[in-house]
């Protein structure tokens, strides 16, 4: 039996899909599904009802499936990996899965049974090679159950190493870093169910940033429920945006493809290590008359300083981070506010870890209290701009957003090896958001989620999967 509920970061039937061309390359295709959901209701339904919406969902992911190979053992699973193994293509899917524990396991769910959200990953001949369990829940997800250690799973390819994790996961040491940085994968797959919070949590943006930071591939296949803002998929390369899709006017889904180097590490275009802090820890704050004053950004208190002018220095700081900024607008206009805000701290609300940000924004309007909330179109335009900070943590992920949502083109600005977002030349941009966001791990609790302890999942809240 199946209660009908779909929480909002769960990313049923997220797929990507890889197929093998040259073994130094391959074809990286990500899906963005639209998610035939189920009605909302308290009431369990059998599983062949559950069966059938399921399958309703695979109906659309067998004719992207299908169309992606072009270019390149339950009743869900197995029909998954027939489509790797009639397609000849590597299939990865989020679904729900299953675990009998004893009965004698205080945490044991009523039913016997912890279920996880889970990704599975079937090869070219359909056989399963890797399955993994999401380890840091957010907090709606309240009808799975936290896996007692973190998983790292990865696996080979004749093009390449890979690593999977899922959703909030990417926001942690464990193991977003570890699969990265100790096992040395070439490339993730990134099943996710992001809604996108402007201005520091847009998933296109933040993803992309993501895998710049940490010079790896990622393909990442959003949900797509405009409903719900979830949209923004894309295949990510070190050096570079391949592709991306973000669409907030329908409901429907898209398929996305580009080709990859399969082992990036050994190209010569495979980019530097940055040091974070080197350039701001080498300059003195710039001297400000002006007073500072606190803003909220997704329920975190900045401190922000406004820009005044259209050309200056300014320095704001917030416990150990210092953020010095230096720009140019073609023209200060009347109509825009534009502020530069620090935060050194531990985020708390759906989810507990600590961020180091700098950003410049725009404000949603002209008075001072709306820095930091969400402001879609930017007018101004920045000629030059160079932003740092004090960073305490080599894990720092630049973004660079541009009126409309849009992300910058890369031949626009460039991320120093010395720790600074700046200007390249060209065409003046309309900036409305700039930032460098750091996680620093070792000041994180013990898990990112809900806390050590097990979830309360309500039994009616059980999902079946097969």
């Amino acid at each position: 039996m199946i209660t009908s509920y779909f929480p909002k970061c769960v990313a049923v039937f997220a797929l990507s899909v890889l197929s093998v061309g040259a073994l130094d390359t391959f074809i990286a295709a990500v899906y963005e599904h639209a998610v035939i959901l189920p009605n909302g209701t308290q009431t369990p339904v059998p599983k062949e009802e559950a069966l059938l919406l399921m399958n309703k969902n695979i109906d659309v992911l067998e004719k992207a499936v299908k169309l992606a190979a072009r270019f390149g053992h339950t009743p869900v699973q197995e029909r998954l990996s027939c489509l790797a193994k009639d397609n000849s293509i590597y299939v990865v899917a989020n679904i729900g899965d299953k675990k009998p524990c004893n009965a004698s396991d205080p945490e044991c769910p009523p039913d016997g049974r912890y279920q996880y959200n889970t990704d599975v990953v079937f090869d070219s001949e359909g056989r399963l090679v890797a399955r993994y369990h999401k380890y840091n829940l957010f907090a709606p997800e309240v009808q799975f159950d936290f896996p007692k250690d973190s998983e790292f799973v990865t696996f080979d390819t004749p093009f390449g190493k890979f690593g999977i994790f899922t959703c909030f996961d990417i926001f942690s040491h464990d193991p977003a870093v570890v699969v990265v940085n100790e096992f040395q994968v070439d490339s993730v797959l990134y099943p996710t169910a992001w809604y996108n919070t402007l201005p520091l949590l847009s998933a296109v943006p933040f993803h992309s940033a993501w895998a710049r930071a940490m010079r790896v591939n990622l393909l990442a296949a959003n949900t797509h429920n405009t409903s719900m803002h979830m949209t923004g998929s894309g295949i990510y390369a070190p050096e570079a945006v391949k592709v991306y899709y973000y669409d907030m006017e329908t409901e429907s889904g898209q398929l996305m493809l580009s080709e990859l180097k399969s082992r990036p590490r050994r190209e010569t275009t495979y980019p530097a290590a940055v040091d974070w802090s080197a350039y701001a820890r080498g300059i003195k704050p710039f001297p400000s008359e002006q007073p500072d004053f606190p803003g909220m950004i997704y329920f975190d208190e900045f401190t922000f300083t406004e820009l005044q002018k259209n050309t200056g220095n300014y320095t704001v700081c917030q416990k150990d981070l210092c953020c010095h900024l230096t720009y140019q607008m073609s023209e200060k206009r009347t109509d825009e506010m534009y502020a530069l805000a620090a935060f050194d701290g531990l985020h708390t609300v759906e989810g507990q870890y600590y961020l180091q940000i700098c950003t410049l924004l725009k404000c949603q309007t002209t008075e001072l209290r709306t820095c930091g909330e969400p402001a879609g179109s930017a007018f101004t335009r920045f000629e030059e701009f160079s932003l740092s900070g004090t960073f305490g943590t080599s894990y720092v992920f630049p973004q660079l957003i541009l009126s409309g949502s849009q992300l910058a083109p890369e031949r626009h600005y460039e991320v120093s090896q010395d720790g600074r977002l700046r200007s390249r030349g060209g065409a003046p941009l309309p900036v409305l958001v700039m930032a460098l966001y750091g996680r620093v791990f070792e000041k994180d609790p013990p898990r990112l989620g809900q806390g050590p302890g097990k979830l309360q999942r309500p039994p009616s809240l059980a999902p079946f999967q097969d």
